[in-house]
């Protein structure tokens, strides 16, 4: 872990996405996701369209979700065959059609095998997993000639200048306990390009979503809910307690709300 925001060297967390935080059951789970998705659908399904996804192709959705993507590729995209995968399947249990195969594993299981695809895409993933560099290399030998690999994940541009509002605190907090509960790292998504080039893949290109972060947007609500699951862990941070969240809280609902929030970088590149 180089990112400064995680001071000490604090080791990274053993726990798990979906089971130590973010439990899929968890009343509002659902919400909190299709919220993110309402907003970085549209920069996603755009690259997508502009990487070739439409007739003809069979696509790999890794960590499918709620199923928003998926579900584009199937009826707006008009994919060919559309394979969904992810630990914890239930919610995509309302789409259906010959076309979709919902895939229960676990991408840091070496025995998975999903097959070979024409565009693999995925979004907010290996930044939540162990050992992405070797993920990374298995996604891309996954690849059919001339198929995409297109990875989405997390990315902040910091105010060097705020050091103690309580956004800014509530924001650090919540990366520290992410790391140190289940390993989210969200310092080496920059290497993403390097590492596709390193696997062969040619075209290889980049860009950065930051959506705008508005009060009653669904944005603010994603970080709202989130703060607000997470709020036993931030409290352990030692950075944050109680009134500095609720603070945060207001403030993500508040006129006074400026800030260039995190975004999302997308990696693309295709097999030869």
């Amino acid at each position: 872990m180089t990112d400064s925001r995680v001071p000490g060297g604090a080791p990274a967390g053993e726990g798990r996405y979906g089971e130590d935080l973010f439990e899929p059951e968890r009343r509002g789970e659902a919400g909190r996701i299709d919220a993110g998705a309402l907003v970085y659908d549209p920069f996603t399904t755009r690259r997508l369209r502009m990487l070739g996804a439409g007739p003809g192709r069979r696509c790999l959705e890794v960590g499918a979700g709620t199923g928003t993507v998926a579900r584009w590729l199937l009826e707006e995209a008009g994919a060919e065959e559309v394979v969904a995968l992810d630990r914890d399947t239930d919610a995509l249990a309302s789409l259906g059609g010959p076309r979709l195969r919902v895939l229960t594993g676990d991408l840091t299981d070496e025995r998975l095998e999903p097959g070979t695809f024409d565009l693999i895409h995925a979004r907010f993933v290996l930044m939540h997993l162990p050992g992405r560099r070797r993920i990374v290399s298995r996604l891309a030998g996954w690849l059919n000639p001339g198929g995409t690999l297109v990875l989405g994940d997390a990315v902040e541009l910091r105010d060097a200048l705020d050091t103690g509002s309580a956004y800014r605190r509530t924001m650090d907090a919540m990366w520290q306990a992410l790391w140190t509960t289940i390993g989210t790292d969200i310092s080496g998504v920059p290497a993403y390009p390097r590492f596709l080039r390193e696997e062969g893949l040619r075209n290889v290109a980049a860009e950065v979503c930051c959506p705008p972060l508005l009060p009653g947007s669904p944005l603010a609500r994603f970080w709202s809910d989130t703060w607000s699951r997470m709020r036993p862990a931030l409290e352990a941070t030692g950075r944050v307690d109680a009134d500095v969240v609720e603070e945060a809280l207001a403030y993500l609902d508040s006129p006074r709300l400026a800030e260039l929030g995190p975004g999302m970088a997308m990696t693309w590149g295709q097999r030869p």
